[in-house]
């Protein structure tokens, strides 16, 4: 029995040193990446705004402060299109029309949009905005925390890319989010190093044309 303990306290001290060598390589092999609105130039194919859930037909409040920082983007002339990202899986739970619509009551052109109604992870999203929508630079947006393993993802998918932070506010939950984020990053590793096929493809839709090929 003291051995098998003994045996079990070093494979979980192992697992523990190699799940925290994977999040500190990501963090830091990313970090350089990862900027300000100010600092960046135009030259991007378009800006990527992951998903982050819908109230009552309504963007969440971090949903929010990713569109609101690719509206600025736009604004500035540093992107040419915005590319929303997230789950449309089934009819009753649909991200991408919610942040479509409230980037077009902000101002945004419809046909300056494009849907990726199959983001159903932060890894499917990163992909199909390379293989679906043929993007080969962009800025991504979203929360710090969650700019690590999105950035890696696209590194990892031959995507030119910087990131911006959308952080314009304190959010509740922000502890367990880090936790899911510890071990999301070592999922996504795992997944940039297989490189599986997202849950769903289909076919290409070039990102320097119409956004409302993409409507539904």
């Amino acid at each position: 029995m003291k051995k098998l303990s003994i045996g079990l306290f070093i494979i979980i001290i192992i697992m523990v040193l190699t799940t925290s060598f994977i999040n500190l390589y990501m963090i830091m092999s990313t970090s350089k990446n990862i900027t300000d609105i100010d600092k960046v130039e135009a030259g991007y194919d378009c800006v990527i705004v992951l998903g982050a859930g819908i109230r009552n037909e309504k963007p969440s409040p971090m949903l929010e402060d990713r569109l609101l920082t690719a509206i600025e983007l736009y604004n500035k002339g540093i992107v040419p299109k915005i590319l929303v990202s997230g789950d449309h899986e089934y009819k009753e739970h649909d991200e991408v029309n919610v942040m479509k619509n409230y980037l077009i009551d902000n101002g945004i052109p419809s046909s300056d949009i494009f849907m990726d109604h199959a983001g159903l992870s932060t890894y499917d999203s990163i992909y199909r905005a390379k293989e679906v929508f043929d993007v080969k630079k962009a800025i991504i947006v979203t929360q710090k925390y969650h700019l690590y393993r999105a950035g890696y993802t696209a590194k990892m998918m031959g995507i030119e890319y910087k990131g911006i932070s959308a952080a314009k506010r304190r959010y509740m939950g922000q502890i367990k989010r880090d936790i899911r984020e510890y071990f999301a990053r070592i999922k996504d590793f795992i997944k940039c190093m297989i490189k599986p096929e997202p849950t769903y493809l289909g076919e290409v839709i070039p990102i320097n044309g119409n956004g409302d090929d993409t409507n539904d």
